[in-house]
């Protein structure tokens, strides 16, 4: 009987993950513990599991939530990358995610995980990553740009109560150049004048004065 890797292709979900630490944007890396390419730094992914996932998105957040032992937010497919020559260990598949991930939380999610993870500055790599990851993750940051620069809202990288001045900096962020403060303003509300996020009732001591904090409106999607 012929080996089953050579009837069917290795299928792997690959997730970037991003979220705003020290006033900049990061991803999130694993250090593979195991060949091929151990010791080197990649994007989490796993191999597709029928017996456990329904499709590759239940993949995709099964590592995540082996990774961060967190349900993560948002999850959007952004591309898939083939070929017989990624991965060593056969002809793959590999459907890449954008994911996000809210502020606050990285860093009681990587715990005790810090050895094998690390948030890092996606524009600052000092060596390329496992496989085709360096590839992915330009996509994947290609996607989050232009899905912000469309006026989408990354709310699920915020608090789930955050004050506009924290929205707009993560938009800039994003970016990577600033706004101003009316245009961005206008970004509030979708292409049919709903608004996309609403206010708590709730202050938070600003530097000058007492700000109002906001929260997703009901329904919200990162639609851009």
């Amino acid at each position: 009987m012929s080996n089953t890797r050579e009837l069917y292709p290795i299928v792997f979900a690959d997730i970037a993950l991003f979220s705003v630490l020290d006033d900049r944007l990061h991803v999130l890396l694993v250090r593979r513990s195991e060949d091929p390419l151990a010791g080197k730094w990649a994007l989490p992914g796993g191999i597709l599991k029928p017996e456990v996932d329904k499709d590759l998105l239940g993949t995709a957040q099964r590592v995540m939530r082996g990774k961060l032992s967190v349900d993560v937010p948002f999850l959007e497919e952004v591309c898939t990358a083939s070929g017989p020559h990624r991965d060593e260990r056969g002809w793959s598949i590999s459907v890449l995610y954008l994911a996000l991930f809210p502020m606050d939380q990285v860093n009681a999610a990587v715990g005790n995980k810090i050895d094998a993870l690390k948030w890092v500055d996606p524009f600052a790599a000092n060596a390329p990553l496992a496989f085709d990851h360096s590839e992915l993750l330009n996509k994947a940051i290609t996607r989050l740009r232009t899905k912000v620069e469309r006026h989408a809202l990354p709310l699920h990288m915020l608090p789930q109560k955050f004050t506009l001045s924290q929205l707009q900096r993560t938009c800039e962020i994003v970016l990577g150049r600033d706004l101003d403060k009316s245009v961005f303003r206008r970004r509030l509300k979708d292409l049919h004048g709903q608004e996309l996020v609403e206010v708590t009732g709730e202050m938070v001591r600003g530097l000058q004065r007492p700000a109002q904090l906001w929260r997703a409106a009901n329904g919200f999607q990162f639609i851009g």
